[in-house]
């Protein structure tokens, strides 16, 4: 029989819509020195195609602070989709008054910390195979169930809120503590007290975590969304203190946007 020690330490995920966040800043002078008929012309092309682009699962938000003016969210079933807005995008005259400031990219996704312990200890007790074809098959059927089941929450519809907070994040790895040496029980534990804490903000935040291991420079991207931003410090205050992330979590920057409705974009970068 195999311990449950010994068994994959790598808990399984399941993954669904791809995510892209585009933070811009507005190249003022080029914007200020078109001519207002200009810039009529390039809000005009612009509207219908950021329209259509919300309407598949995008959203605008005017950028508060220093990094940025504007930050466009953008839920895709797939990579194919968000290539296909990055280059609906390119293709506008308003593009170019925008500066790109950064990017992030990464794929909704689902921790099974709770039905990885389960599988794992069952499949033990009936001493299959690490990565053999019975375990292979279980651990595929599982990962299917769970897809079905959590659908909703996998292809998120982009949430109607006032504000957004985006932060991408790690796990540490240092000299002395590393999250991904921890054993997954051990890992699980703090997950579940991380998660109890997000759980009483639930009526007041929706939250979606993204994964971004291999396919951006941090390893995860958190979006939150609430009618009140202060929410926001409440809720990431109050995480600090549980283990996982005292010990163990290391942020990027932070990026807090109003949502702006495509139609008040000529309002919210007018310059006459």
């Amino acid at each position: 029989m195999y311990s449950f020690e010994n068994l994959p330490p790598v808990p399984l995920t399941i993954e669904g819509a791809s995510v892209l966040h585009q933070m811009f800043r507005v190249r003022w002078a080029a914007w200020r020195a078109l001519p207002h008929g200009g810039r009529v012309e390039v809000l005009a092309q612009a509207n219908p195609v950021l329209a259509g682009m919300e309407h598949d699962g995008s959203a605008l938000f005017s950028l508060l602070g220093h990094k940025g003016d504007l930050m466009l969210i953008h839920f895709r079933p797939d990579f194919d989709g968000l290539g296909k807005v990055e280059r609906d995008l390119t293709r506008l005259w308003l593009w170019d008054y925008l500066e790109p400031t950064t990017s992030y990219l990464s794929v909704v996704e689902l921790g099974l910390y709770e039905s990885t312990g389960k599988l794992y200890a069952s499949l033990s007790e009936r001493s299959v195979v690490p990565h053999s074809a019975e375990w292979n098959t279980e651990i595929e059927e599982t990962l299917a169930r769970q897809r079905t089941a959590m659908r909703s929450r996998l292809f998120p519809e982009m949430p109607g809120h006032k504000y957004v907070c985006f932060y991408p994040m790690d796990k540490r790895r240092g000299e002395h503590k590393n999250w991904y040496q921890l054993e997954m029980t051990e890992r699980q534990r703090q997950m579940q007290e991380h998660g109890e804490i997000g759980r009483r903000y639930a009526g007041t935040v929706k939250q979606i975590i993204s994964g971004s291991i291999g396919f951006d420079d941090w390893e995860w991207g958190v979006d939150l969304f609430a009618e009140d931003p202060v929410v926001f410090k409440r809720l990431i205050y109050e995480m600090r203190f549980d283990e996982a992330s005292a010990v163990y979590a290391l942020f990027g920057a932070f990026y807090v946007g109003r949502r702006l409705p495509v139609a008040e974009l000529g309002k919210q970068i007018a310059v006459d």
